[in-house]
């Protein structure tokens, strides 16, 4: 094994895409309980949108953003016997670290970030699930609901709506989501009991259908404060990209979700690999683009209305 140079995204400075430029980095050898991996597909995300605008403080430009990784195992560290070379993984990816995230022809990363892809899945489907997946688990696990109790979701058709409604299923919960007209019958078939219209008016179309209100929300579509009117008194709220209220009302409990703390729950991977194979967590690619296009890539996915995730390919 040695260190080698490997083509990667490369965010140069903060500001718009045009920063974004293929830039070559040095790759260094599997440490102990680490894993080195050839990536041939890296998810595009919102938070990547953070990092290009922001860039990392304390780490140097240029940053190389992306959260999901699918590729190959091509070496593993000391103590790492889970995986062989020539295994096809999925990984969730720090992109905030020196060494960068996952738009990376090769990188090394916790083996306990990575598992097998799922069983039937493509390498660019695959890289569609671990950031989103663990989000949705951990958001979950934040409200903490019982089986029985309602959870209403925004953003229903949304790749991160489709895995929180998947998993609330196998939690046992009556999952009310919303859709546009032309999205209901997909929505419907991630497992959503109910669905009211897409709006501004989501917290009333949920009281029509729960009205003492939700027992807890997950805010997949940063409606905020619009939403927050569709929770019961003292239930919960889970947001994204840190929004919190200054004064929560009603004795609800609003939770930013934090998916960095997370990027290592191994059995939480493992989980969603299982459900991915079984289909009941859908993987869905909108598009795939080199990593000299990365700027298309980030534009078109900032745009919205996308039924899955555009992916960097390798």
């Amino acid at each position: 094994m040695s260190t080698k140079e490997a083509r990667a995204v490369g965010i140069t400075a903060p500001g718009g895409p045009e920063v974004l430029e293929v830039v070559r980095r040095e790759v260094r050898d599997p440490g102990p309980g680490e894993v080195r991996i050839a990536v041939r597909a890296a998810a595009v995300n919102p938070t990547d949108i953070g990092l290009r605008q922001r860039g990392v403080e304390d780490v140097p430009p240029p940053w190389t953003p992306g959260m999901d990784a699918a590729g190959t195992v091509e070496a593993v560290g000391e103590g790492v016997d889970r995986f062989e070379v020539g295994e096809e993984v999925m990984a969730a990816v720090n992109p905030r670290r020196p060494e960068g995230g996952a738009q990376a022809e090769f990188i090394v990363v916790p083996a306990a970030s990575v598992v097998p892809i799922p069983e039937g899945a493509t390498l660019q489907q695959a890289s569609t699930l671990p950031m989103n997946g663990l989000t949705a688990r951990l958001g979950l696990e934040t409200l903490a609901l019982e089986p029985g109790q309602t959870l209403a979701v925004t953003g229903g058709a949304g790749l991160l709506a489709s895995y929180v409604i998947g998993l609330a299923k196998e939690a046992g919960l009556r999952i009310i989501a919303d859709a546009r007209p032309e999205d209901e019958d997909l929505v419907r078939s991630y497992g959503a009991d109910v669905v009211v219209p897409r709006g501004e008016d989501f917290a009333t179309a949920v009281r029509e259908v729960a009205p003492e209100g939700a027992d807890g929300l997950f805010d997949t579509a940063l409606l905020h404060e619009r939403a927050i009117g569709a929770v019961r008194d003292s239930g919960g709220m889970i947001t994204v990209r840190g929004w919190r209220p200054e004064q929560p009302e009603r004795g609800i409990r609003v939770e930013p979700v934090m998916v960095f703390r997370v990027l290592e729950r191994t059995d939480w991977l493992e989980e969603l690999r299982r459900l991915a194979s079984k289909g009941r967590l859908r993987l869905r690619v909108a598009g795939e683009y080199p990593p000299e296009e990365a700027a298309e890539a980030q534009r078109v996915m900032d745009a919205g209305g996308l039924r899955g995730r555009v992916v960097i390919v390798f």
